[in-house]
């Protein structure tokens, strides 16, 4: 596993298990068969509602808990201050934690305006110990930048859809230049169309790989933490058989080239649902 320390001086592992559409009662039983195919980060949010069934996986790991790398996510109407500093402890006792490692913002909904109380409290959260780092998901450039006029700690994280052909280049150079990690969701997009098209496959045959592990091996060397999803155990272990080969520079190049702005999920500016 590669490692990268975020601008806090915490350590996340570069490629994780998200469980985003897992249903709460086949949590236990995924998260359980991540951990023991090698993943220690583990992505979950209020939203999903499988917080339980990824708490009572951690519990039955007899992993040592600063062995794990544990990320939830305030939802939208659980945006504002106060409303933050309680949703956190619910999301903390579904999960059957003393702390998270990383707390993010799921959304920044502009059109209702919390996302700096949001934020506030999450920096009151890492004052006190109770997260280790924090972050935002799904912020634009603009969001960013507010967060850095109006608040005190930059965000250590910003995680966005990305993958070959939503690159997000911009972003990325704007978060790397002011020390935020990108974290990529959705880094195959559907799992059907980037996979299929021609350049993949004809890298997946050139190295001997899959479809799939020559586009996380783009994440990697592209220095994002990528978070794929999948609830059956070989492609658990084939997602994480991506650290003994690399893409060259001209190959890195060719799939630079397929980016076409285009989402598979919704734009942050447009999504304001509660």
């Amino acid at each position: 596993m590669n490692y990268l320390t975020l601008n806090n001086g915490v350590r996340i592992p570069q490629l994780g298990y998200g469980v985003w559409k897992v249903r709460n009662e086949e949590a236990t039983t995924a998260v359980s068969q991540a951990l023991d195919s090698g993943y220690r980060l583990i992505d979950t949010a209020m939203i999903y509602r499988n917080e339980v069934g990824v708490g009572e996986a951690i519990a039955n790991s007899n992993i040592p808990r600063e062995d794990l790398f544990i990320t939830t996510k305030v939802w939208n109407s659980d945006q504002g201050y106060e409303n933050t500093l309680r949703a956190f402890d619910e999301s903390l006792e579904r999960l059957g934690l003393d702390y998270v490692d990383l707390y993010l913002i799921h959304w920044p909904t502009p059109k209702f305006d919390t996302y700096i109380d949001t934020y506030k409290a999450l920096e009151k959260l890492y004052k006190e110990g109770r997260t280790k780092a924090i972050g935002v998901c799904n912020f634009e450039i603009d969001h960013l930048q507010r967060i850095f006029d109006e608040c005190e700690i930059k965000p250590a994280v910003n995680q966005i859809e990305s993958h070959p052909y939503l690159q997000q280049k911009e972003l990325k150079q704007f978060c790397k230049e002011h020390g935020i990690y990108v974290e990529a969701y959705s880094p195959l997009m559907n799992g059907i169309k980037v996979i299929e098209d021609s350049v993949i496959q004809d890298l997946a045959e050139k190295y001997g790989k899959t479809p799939a592990q020559v586009i996380l091996r783009w994440h990697i060397q592209e220095d994002v933490v990528v978070i794929p999803k999948t609830v059956t155990p070989s492609r658990m272990v084939e997602n994480l058989d991506v650290f003994d080969f690399e893409l060259s520079a001209e190959d890195m190049a060719r799939i630079a080239e397929l980016d076409r702005g285009e989402r598979h999920n919704a734009n942050p500016n447009e999504f304001h649902n509660r």
